[in-house]
Formats: structure tokens, sequence, C-alpha cells
């Protein structure tokens, strides 16, 4: 906490946004987290709002909405941008400079990865910084990394039989793919004995579906926008907070902080100078566990993801917000009512989008289907319905998967 009050400053000084969110703060008097629980949250659709607003106003605006303290030359903050990614919304995130930027190389440390050791790394490297979050960590390591990327699996299950990888990094539901594409193909992965993996639940069925081929599993949590946020150890008793945030768990649809064990709203301030979220509502699900980790680490604990605060959920390692489920409709007049209905169990995410129609036609079906893919950047099946079939409750999207 001896560092918030100093963060608190620099995101009132150098940050456009928070010089409005929070005028009027005395920053050296937050220093506690019953003062941090004063100020304002801000959510990932304000901060979404915000960006869109300035980028609305054309060359030379801030794509960023004020939130980050560095850029490139023609904006307000003309350097220190190393990266800029694009997460689903549109959003963007600035990387800054520095070794391990994102802080992942605690979490990959405590999963059991050393120097030395090869990573296959499948995390996207493409628009989003998954891929670029993990091979910064493992290079902070030491360690040496083969960019896999996403898909082409028979390509990357080919790579693993030559390279011989010590670890992975992932998502869980595609290291279980190609675990077993590598069983169907008689096909043996020898060196691979450790993963990290994020993006996606990691229920404890998918995890001893792992350890059976011979690789302990680790999770960690992390998001675009704040890095690193909470990791596994081998106590395998919740996540440990990385050193780098500040954690709160609030009420959801408030910012009042819950006791420990409540399920609520994780709340993330970043000591990260460049992108400085000062109470940033990530939209998930935690709780606080009592006591220091078995394992010595003295940060605090959460439960892990335990579901979304909102209607935005994660498929397949992507967030899916209700804005694109709007955005699809928005392209087909003939759809009156909308509900993408998220399904699956064991790592096998589906997404159906059941719509109302008055004709249903296997010609609108397809155009749709186009539709989901160019927003959410997913496949997606259509199922048409008739009017009046879809609950009257406000929802738009459906969590309905099954972790056992």
């Amino acid at each position: 906490m001896a560092a918030l009050p100093r963060q608190v400053a620099h995101a009132q000084s150098a940050s456009a946004a928070f010089a409005e969110r929070l005028r009027g703060v005395d920053a050296p008097s937050v220093s506690s987290r019953a003062a941090l629980a004063t100020l304002p949250v801000t959510r990932k659709h304000e901060l979404l709002a915000r960006q869109q607003a300035a980028r609305a106003e054309g060359a030379g605006s801030d794509p960023f909405g004020g939130f980050s303290t560095i850029g490139w030359r023609g904006l307000l903050r003309a350097q220190g941008a190393r990266r800029v990614f694009q997460s689903p919304g549109p959003q963007y995130e600035p990387e800054g400079a520095g070794p391990d930027y994102w802080r992942c190389a605690r979490a990959l440390f405590a999963a059991g990865f050393r120097a030395g050791d090869l990573v296959h790394n499948s995390f996207s490297y493409h628009l989003t910084p998954a891929g670029s979050m993990m091979e910064s960590g493992c290079q902070a390591l030491g360690c040496t990394v083969f960019p896999g990327g996403v898909g082409n699996t028979e390509l990357q299950l080919q790579a693993m039989v030559e390279l011989r990888p010590h670890g992975y990094v992932g998502t869980p539901s595609f290291l279980k793919m190609l675990l077993d594409k590598a069983t169907e193909g008689a096909i043996a992965l020898p060196g691979l004995s450790k993963a990290l993996v994020s993006g996606e639940a990691f229920p404890p069925s998918l995890r001893d579906a792992i350890r059976a081929r011979g690789i302990e599993g680790y999770q960690c949590y992390a998001t675009a926008d704040l890095g690193l946020i909470a990791y596994e150890t081998e106590a395998r008793e919740g996540l440990v907070i990385d050193e780098g945030v500040i954690v709160e768990i609030v009420r959801p649809g408030t910012g009042d902080p819950l006791p420990p064990g409540e399920v609520g709203e994780l709340v993330v301030t970043t000591l990260n100078p460049n992108y400085p979220l000062i109470r940033f509502g990530t939209g998930d699900l935690s709780a606080v566990l009592p006591g220091p980790c078995p394992t010595g680490r003295t940060a605090p604990r959460i439960k892990g993801w335990m579901g979304r605060a909102d209607q935005t959920t994660k498929v397949r390692g992507m967030f899916v917000h209700p804005e694109q489920v709007a955005a699809i409709v928005r392209r087909h007049p003939e759809i009156a009512k909308a509900r993408l209905v998220v399904s699956g169990e064991m790592a096998n995410d589906a997404m159906t989008l059941r719509a109302e129609v008055q004709a249903p036609q296997q010609a609108l079906a397809a155009r749709i289907a186009q539709s989901i893919r160019e927003v959410t950047k997913m496949r997606g099946e259509v199922e048409l319905l008739a009017p009046g079939s879809l609950p009257n409750d406000g929802k738009v999207i459906e969590d309905a998967r099954r972790y056992e």
C-alpha cells in the first residue's frame, strides 16, 4: 500500500481520464484500503465507451481514451509505447518497455518453469497481448520460446514432437486438443511435463485429465488491461495475488468492499505507471481466502475465477460482450430478439445465437453465422426461432457451460 498514494498522484497528473475521474482527490491521503474504497470504480464498459468516444473525434485523438500515459508520435503522449494491442470491443491496450512488462514470470516460476526450458507458447500473437505477455515472462526467466500461436493443430503437434519442449503455455482446451491428437496418432511427447494455462476455466476434471498424460498444469489469472493478477502454486489452494496489483472484492454493481470469503466483483488497482488503472472493475467474480499460502508466499489469495458479475463472458479465451451481440442484431433487421448461449463442458466451448425471426431461412442463418465470426472473431452456430420463443428476462448472453 506504500506505493498507492504515489500511483494515484501519477494517474491524476499523467492520465487525462483519471485527472477527470479523481478530480479533488487528495492523493497522499489514499494510503489504506479504506481510503481506496472511497474512489470511483472504473468498469470495462466505461473504459471502452471513453475509448470509442475519443476515436470518434478523428485524427490525433487518443485511442486509449486518456487512460494511457504512453503513446507514439502524433498522440498527446508522443513516446513510450512498444506495442499496442486490440481486444474485442474493440478496445486498445498499450505495452511499455521493460523486462517482464506484464509480470508473468512469477506465475511461470510457481508452475515449475526454469531457465533453460523450451516453452511452447500457444497463446495468440495476433491482435491480443496474451502471446507477448507469456513470452516476455518466459524470457525474463531465461527460457527459450516457440511462438506457436493459435490453430494449426497438426503443425504445432509436429513442432512438439521435433523440438521436445519442456513446458506449454496457452489455453487448457487447446492443450487437451493437442494431447488428444497425440493419443489418436500414437505420438509420444515425453519431454512435456509442465503447463501454465489461462484464458479459460481450469476445472479439476480437466487438470486431472492433463495430469494423467504426465503433465502438471497450473493456472494463472491475467487480463490485457492489467497483466498478471494472480497465480496458482503447488499448494493448490486458490491463487496468490501478484505483488504489482492491489485487489478488492466488491459487491457487484457497487464499489463497496466485501468481507473475506464473500463472493463479489474483483476490482484491481495496478501499480503500472504506463497504464495506471485505479479501481478497475474486471467484471469477474471471486472471493478472498483467509490466511497465507501454505508455500510461504505472503500475498493474499483469491479463490480464482468464479464467473462473471455481468453478462460479458469469456469463450475460448476471448471476451464476448453484450454490445457485440447487439452489433450482430443490427446487421440483420430480420432479427426481433436474440440471445447468445455459450454451452459445452470439459473445455469444449460452443456458441449458439438463438434469434427470433418471422420467416426462418437457411440463407439468413448463414449470413448471421458470418456476422458472428466477423464481430466476435469466433465461429458460432445459429438457431432461428419463432417470435416469443425467448424468455423475457433481459438476458443477452447466457453461460450454460458445465464444469464438473
